[in-house]
């Protein structure tokens, strides 16, 4: 079981925060498949950007079952706690804070795993924010900048002792980006050395590997990244498989193809239709390389411009014949 602040659970499984990815629709999505948390789109700390339509979307929590997680960057401690606050106003339960995110443009405003450089910058960005909002705050870190400077169980300490509630681990460096595979030696090293829930996350694309990784790492949860692209089923498998020692495999297409239709459905709405075609493309594509269908097949559907060809498009889409 997990715990947060007031919010507990039997599901360990988290949907991880992706930029462009878990918005709504795809948070709801992943949900129904047996995620037990799902955490929103990185929200920007500044003022100025909180009017945009991309940030309000982000904030959008209609309809979202709590608990509604919200992860916020940034890396100046005032702007971050005053982001907290707001967000709560808005209805986030739980507050995510990002340092985590090795992207270039995120990391050259010495925001996500950049923070990792400078500790006690990242003690007082946790005591604010801590302090700033009367929901828990959550935490998400590397394994630290590169491998000569892996000092993830530091900053675990730092946020234990800051009332941080919760941390999540991705088991590569800054440096590492997306690259060469995940290692759980830290994670399983910082289990073992704080008393706040600790999440593994990196590399978990299967079941097998959800189970191995919860073995060696003793972690109290797993949470699922690139993972869930075009794969929302994997919470369902994952959890099957912890429970019952089995899982039904998904590699029929026209299975899963009312989901994907509700799916794009979904993204119409809340979006429009110029911005909902488009972000319906991206996770197609996704679907269509899970389950291995032609590559002219997506080239096809990235011509079409209109919502409702898209729906019937995948209607009379190719079935496993193709797989």
């Amino acid at each position: 079981m997990i715990q947060i602040g007031q919010f507990q659970s039997d599901n360990i499984l988290f949907l991880a925060p992706m930029a462009g990815v878990t918005d709504l629709p795809f948070r709801k999505l992943c949900k129904s498949f047996g995620a037990g948390w799902v955490v929103s789109e990185m929200v920007w700390s500044q003022k100025h950007l909180y009017e945009t339509t991309k940030t309000q979307r982000r904030i959008d929590h209609s309809d979202e079952a709590s608990p509604k997680i919200v992860q916020i960057a940034g890396s100046d401690p005032l702007m971050l706690a005053e982001s907290a606050q707001l967000n709560v106003q808005k209805g986030a339960q739980i507050i995510d804070i990002n340092m985590g995110c090795p992207a270039k443009k995120v990391c050259n405003k010495l925001a996500g795993s950049a923070l990792m450089q400078n500790e006690k910058l990242v003690e007082k960005i946790l005591h604010l924010t801590v302090k700033a909002v009367n929901v828990p705050v959550t935490l998400k870190i590397r394994t630290g900048w590169d491998n000569d400077h892996k000092n993830a169980l530091s900053i675990a300490k730092i946020a234990e002792d800051s009332g941080i509630q919760l941390l999540t681990i991705h088991g590569r460096t800054r440096q590492q980006k997306y690259t060469g595979h995940a290692e759980f030696d830290t994670i399983a090293h910082i289990k073992q050395n704080i008393n706040i829930p600790v999440i593994a996350n990196g590399d978990i694309t299967t079941p097998q590997k959800a189970k191995e990784v919860l073995d060696y790492t003793k972690a109290d949860g797993l949470m699922i990244g690139r993972g869930a692209h075009g794969n929302p089923w994997i919470f369902k498998q994952i959890n099957d498989f912890l429970t019952k020692g089995s899982y039904q495999k998904t590699h029929c297409f026209t299975q899963q193809k009312s989901a994907i239709i509700s799916h794009i459905k979904a993204m119409h709405a809340f979006y429009g239709d110029y911005m909902g075609i488009r972000f319906t493309r991206k996770h197609i594509g996704w679907y269509f390389e899970y389950f291995k269908i032609p590559k002219h097949f997506r080239q096809e559907f990235n011509k079409i411009d209109c919502p409702q060809e898209q729906l019937q498009y995948i209607s009379h889409c190719p079935t496993n014949t193709y797989l």
